[in-house]
């Protein structure tokens, strides 16, 4: 999928990543976050979910990504009941283009990505100590739900995170 998002600002594409990003999103990931994940995973939630796999680049180079896939199961939020829901499994921007807004435009798009997938919430974990993004996803609407204790690697906690996307749920 070549569907390049419209921007306003002609500097910083946002679109939906291709297979030849792989190799660029791998190294930003690399460089910028102490969970990795296999090469083989980064091409099937592409596959999985396009919609939802979003880059930005400057001058042809990617400086930031997000993916996501869309998943079917018991509601984060509302106790006993089925959703669709869309996993934010990685997100990051390169340091020197942070604070930009570049982050924000990405996780906008994912978000737009899941709504075209017809999900009724989001959720994600993310460190508790890393403020910027908790600031960032509550200005998205995402509430912490609970505390996951060592839930990474390094035995750092995460906060588990969700919003609804549809409003009338």
């Amino acid at each position: 999928m070549q569907k390049i998002i419209p921007d306003t600002n002609n500097e910083i594409k946002i679109r939906f990543a291709t297979s030849k990003d792989i190799t660029e999103v791998i190294a930003i990931n690399y460089k910028t976050l102490p969970e990795h994940y296999s090469n083989s995973f980064f091409m099937e939630l592409l596959l999985d979910s396009p919609e939802t796999f979003i880059v930005a680049e400057i001058d042809n180079k990617i400086i930031g990504y997000i993916m996501c896939r869309v998943e079917y199961g018991f509601s984060i939020l509302r106790k006993m009941s089925l959703a669709r829901k869309g996993h934010v499994v990685s997100f990051a921007v390169l340091e020197e283009y942070r604070l930009k807004g570049i982050g924000k435009r990405i996780v906008e798009q994912a978000i737009e990505g899941m709504k075209v997938k017809k999900c009724n919430e989001a959720y994600l974990e993310v460190r508790t100590d890393n403020q910027a993004a908790i600031r960032l996803y509550e200005n998205f609407g995402f509430s912490k739900i609970a505390t996951l204790n060592a839930y990474y690697k390094d035995g750092k906690n995460a906060f588990l995170m969700s919003t609804r996307l549809n409003k009338d749920d």
